[in-house]
């Protein structure tokens, strides 16, 4: 890319006179840094080491001292914001056609083998830039606007409903669920038949836009997570205990969660724990903590076959610290 075509996209400002006027590739790791590159510089430490690797271009946005005046040093507002209006630019050239979904219909897509010409936005604003900066022309691409900016993209598409159910549940736990698409059998998938309206929604989009496609062994996603644990909250493998804990970070579909929850699985107890913070209808089996650390004292404290837990993740059994719990039947 030239560098006044640079300048123009992402509103840089050059601050020194360079030799060069243009650059190979835009690159944000130092050490992948080779001669003709330009060097996105989100931590200043590196900025010695791309110089040193040949770097003909440097893009920043907080002070910092130009070691070398023959290469290009280039002042922006912010880096990712700079990146997104490469990409745009890029998108725009390629003419694709960029479709919103949630965040459960994206995690899901994550999990499925597609063509080249259908792609996945996710992460942050350097990994989404490197994964669609070699798009190829007219390409599909599928992204979450809860997770990655829309002004990424300028031709949008929302994706179309399917009026008919196409995945046949044959047999189902809370966490596993056994299916037919298309005549084909899918046994025992480590997915929740609550994400099937998901899945049906995905597989809707691909089948109206003919995209091939393959389902392979899906794993948990970051929602409705399960955990299999004991009574001291260690965990176990995955279906031998009678205690699961089941995180969930969005709270938007917590009441969708818990409705599903007390209708498959009406003769367990189930608890919820929720973040004082959030405003959902209540009753006896909900508890609310302030801080997370109170998390594995009111799980100890009660029983429960599923404990429905909102705004962590796992994460909290590695930090937990020994405490007494009363006996239970576990």
């Amino acid at each position: 890319m030239r560098l006044e075509n640079f300048l123009a996209l992402t509103h840089g400002v050059l601050i020194n006179e360079p030799c060069v006027s243009s650059f190979e590739n835009t690159i944000f790791q130092a050490h992948r840094v080779k001669r003709g590159d330009l060097f996105f510089a989100y931590n200043q430490e590196d900025i010695e080491v791309a110089v040193k690797s040949g770097a003909y271009g440097v893009v920043f946005d907080k002070q910092i001292e130009i070691s070398d005046s023959e290469i290009a040093w280039i002042k922006v507002d912010d880096l990712d914001e700079a990146i997104k209006r490469l990409l745009r630019f890029r998108l725009i050239e390629k003419e694709v056609v960029a479709y919103e979904c949630n965040e459960i219909v994206l995690k899901l897509a994550l999990q499925v083998i597609t063509q080249n010409s259908f792609l996945v936005a996710h992460g942050d604003m350097r990994s989404v830039f490197k994964s669609l900066w070699q798009v190829e022309e007219r390409a599909t691409i599928l992204f979450c606007p809860a997770l990655n900016s829309r002004d990424i993209f300028t031709n949008i598409r929302t994706l179309t409903k399917n009026t008919r159910e196409s995945i046949q549940i044959m047999e189902q736990t809370l966490f596993e669920t056994s299916f037919i698409y298309d005549n084909i059998f899918y046994e025992r998938q480590l997915i929740s038949p609550f994400f099937i309206p998901y899945l049906e929604e995905l597989l809707h989009l691909y089948k109206s836009l003919k995209i091939d496609f393959r389902l392979r062994k899906f794993t948990q996603i970051e929602h409705f997570q399960a955990l299999f644990t004991n009574k001291n909250f260690e965990i176990k493998e995955f279906g031998t205990s009678d205690k699961v804990l089941i995180f969930e970070q969005n709270t938007s579909i917590i009441e969708s969660e818990i409705r599903f929850l007390n209708s498959s699985a009406p003769w367990a107890k189930i608890i919820i724990v929720i973040p004082d913070s959030l405003a959902i209808s209540q009753d006896e089996s909900t508890f609310k903590y302030k801080h997370q650390k109170e998390i594995l004292g009111i799980l100890g404290q009660n029983h429960f076959h599923f404990a429905l837990i909102v705004g962590v993740d796992r994460s909290i059994l590695e930090k937990k610290t020994p405490y007494h719990t009363q006996p239970t039947l576990f």
